[in-house]
């Protein structure tokens, strides 16, 4: 169906009719000029995202369903980074003409998804014409108990250093999908060129090969906030003492809190949790699978620091692992190597400012 056909308004309440709010604090959601939220007694945190056809996301390759769920995703992940539960999303929406209404509802299929497994409520938004691609922007709103909420800021000296899940396997993802898509295209390059001029002979010409690798593309394409450790965290009385998501590479992430916390930190290569199949890419690639976990990226797994009396506590919990230490700011940031020698941390990870081909 072409989207002219129902119009802004129409597409929204096509989308979006079904919608029924989860949270208490969503008094009034999609339907009027404004959402209205109720908080008593919390704090309201509020993040926003935007995501760019080209810069963040390829349509080669992920299906708008897939996109819905990630662009919720990557949102709520900032507000668990936060010590947080989020309750309300906002979504806003630049397409042009060559997207069809089937498309906005693979969208929201996928956005919907996520947001039902976190009991997050879509509250309103925006749509718009582009000309220029896809422009996606999600605003999602949470709230903490003040005492709750955990800063990038708060990292002590001997506070120990730990990640959730695995780190690499997304961005191992990302350059397995650009190399079948490299492939495709040179393929599809030699049979036009062989091609008769009549047309034809190109179905089939190519099938990418995902066998074995199908973790690495679930992680790329349909991340998951880790709101399950922040709920671990509680139930064994845990209050990081500083916390963010990895979304642009651990290296990046640790800098970031070191700097905002005035400390410096010592991170072990031999603690660093890589899956197998992240390994196993890495290789096939030529590439080292450390620097993939320590820059990749898109990982959305969470970096958090505890105070030392908590180590017990945090071995005891399925999911985490301890990988270094903070130390004092003029030790600096250090990787300590599996033969025991140290490099300084640098920030190599995603900078959406700076041209990747660099």
């Amino acid at each position: 169906m072409d989207i002219a056909k129902l119009g802004e308004f129409g597409l929204i309440d096509h989308l979006t009719k079904d919608i029924k709010p989860q949270n208490e604090s969503t008094k009034y959601g999609i339907g009027d000029d404004c959402a209205v939220l109720h908080y008593p007694d919390r704090e309201v945190l509020v993040t926003t995202d935007m995501l760019m056809e080209g810069v963040h996301f390829d349509l080669t390759y992920t299906s708008m369903q897939h996109l819905g769920y990630k662009a919720a995703m990557v949102n709520i992940s900032d507000i668990f980074a936060m010590n947080g539960t989020p309750r309300q999303l906002i979504v806003s929406i630049a397409l042009s003409k060559r997207f069809i209404v089937e498309d906005l509802e693979d969208f929201y299929r996928g956005l919907r998804a996520a947001c039902e497994k976190w009991k997050v409520d879509i509250v309103g938004g925006d749509t718009t014409s582009s000309y220029t691609g896809l422009a996606i922007s999600i605003t999602c709103i949470g709230e903490a108990r003040k005492d709750d909420i955990v800063y990038r800021n708060g990292a002590h000296d001997t506070d120990l250093i730990c990640v959730s899940g695995d780190l690499g396997a997304a961005y191992m993802g990302l350059q397995l999908l650009e190399r079948e898509k490299s492939v495709y295209f040179q393929t599809l390059k030699e049979e036009q060129q062989k091609a008769s001029p009549t047309g034809g002979g190109l179905e089939g010409a190519f099938q990418p090969d995902f066998s074995g690798k199908e973790y690495l593309l679930q992680r790329q394409l349909e991340p998951d906030a880790r709101g399950d450790i922040i709920e671990k965290l509680r139930e064994a009385g845990i209050r990081p003492t500083a916390m963010m998501d990895i979304s642009d590479g651990l290296s990046s992430e640790l800098l970031h809190i070191c700097q905002q916390s005035n400390v410096g930190c010592r991170i072990y290569e031999k603690n660093l949790p890589i899956d197998y199949q992240t390994a196993v890419m890495a290789e096939e690639m030529n590439m080292n699978v450390t620097t993939c976990a320590m820059n990749g990226g898109e990982d959305y797994e969470l970096l958090f620091t505890v105070p030392i009396g908590d180590h017990g506590k945090i071995e005891g919990i399925d999911g985490i692992r301890l990988i270094g230490h903070i130390t004092r700011p003029e030790l600096g940031a250090v990787l300590v190597s599996r033969d025991n020698q140290e490099f300084d941390i640098k920030a190599q990870g995603w900078n959406p400012l700076k041209n990747q081909s660099e």
